[in-house]
């Protein structure tokens, strides 16, 4: 019986120290960036390091903003160790929530860019339009196409837009562009696909969806906006009180590596030069006007 005893407190204690093993040497990413992008990358960090990767990716639907809200409904017991943003104003709300940890600053690293796409076969690049505010002109009624102004980097463009114009402007405008019978859609891979279908001439969308249309043989093109546009940087956020915060810094660092931001240009998730010359995004001031301007948007394009 003695023996017993024994050999079965050392299957407990061995079966105790492999699962510990087992956690010390996981981590957990919850990340915005597309699975087809990211998946390799952490594949390629658990063959170098060992460390076993746990990744939760979101929806096309509501983007970043599922997981923005899993997140702060696990502040009180974090389930997650670094958070991989494709863009950065959910990742500065989150550390204005408190679910960041204080001592790590948000980081950034790489750039996408809001780009008109159109299709070719109905309108020629000289006759693009030169800014946002033309959108609201009656030529291009019913010819326009977005992502809807609540998810995703198209929320974050409104926002800056907000931010850069002025309450009352940006809500005439808004207002206005939906007078005009613009479309608003699930998505800006949507919004490529229809534009490249032909069922609207023009669309707002982001610099890869563009890059992942004409690798799909679409005839459309693309061009950053001249005016009213914004850089897109994918962002780091490390979670405060994260079960392995020391190897959230170690996937951090190899998220942020040349060779991997080089594959990422490479896929066609990134762009392969940031603009010199960028506006200066007062986050803060964003966060804080945030419930405000949903309300506002809501309220325009739902109703």
């Amino acid at each position: 019986m003695k023996n017993w005893l024994v050999q079965s407190a050392l299957l407990a204690a061995a079966l105790l120290l492999a699962g510990c093993g087992s956690s010390v040497n996981s981590v957990t990413v919850y990340t915005s960036q597309d699975q087809v992008y990211a998946e390799p990358i952490l594949r390629e960090f658990e063959k170098k390091t060992g460390i076993t990767v746990r990744a939760v990716y979101d929806s096309e639907a509501v983007k970043t903003v599922g997981l923005v809200n899993r997140l702060i409904a696990e502040k009180a017991n974090p389930q997650c160790d670094l958070f991989w943003n494709n863009e950065e104003f959910r990742t500065h709300q989150l550390a204005s929530r408190g679910v960041l940890s204080k001592g790590q600053p948000v980081e950034t690293f790489g750039a996408r860019t809001r780009q008109w796409v159109w299709n070719t076969n109905q309108l020629a690049r000289a006759t693009v339009p030169k800014d946002l505010a033309s959108l609201t002109n009656a030529q291009w009624r019913g010819k326009v196409v977005i992502a809807l102004p609540l998810f995703g980097s198209t929320a974050t463009h409104f926002q800056v837009l907000r931010q850069q114009w002025g309450e009352r402007r940006w809500r005439d405008w808004c207002r206005a562009l939906k007078a005009n019978d613009v479309m608003a859609v699930d998505g800006n891979s949507v919004v490529v696909q229809l534009v490249g279908r032909g069922e609207v001439a023009l669309g707002l969308t982001d610099s890869d969806d563009v890059r992942a249309g004409l690798k799909n043989g679409l005839p459309i093109a693309g061009q950053p906006l001249s005016r009213d546009g914004f850089v897109i940087r994918n962002s780091i956020g490390y979670i405060a009180g994260a079960p392995q915060p020391d190897l959230a810094k170690r996937l951090a660092k190899h998220l942020q590596s040349q060779p991997v931001i080089d594959s990422l240009i490479s896929a066609g998730a990134l762009d392969p030069a940031i603009p010199s010359t960028t506006g200066k995004i007062a986050w803060p001031s964003v966060v804080m006007e945030n419930e405000r301007a949903v309300a506002d948007l809501k309220s325009i394009f739902l109703d």
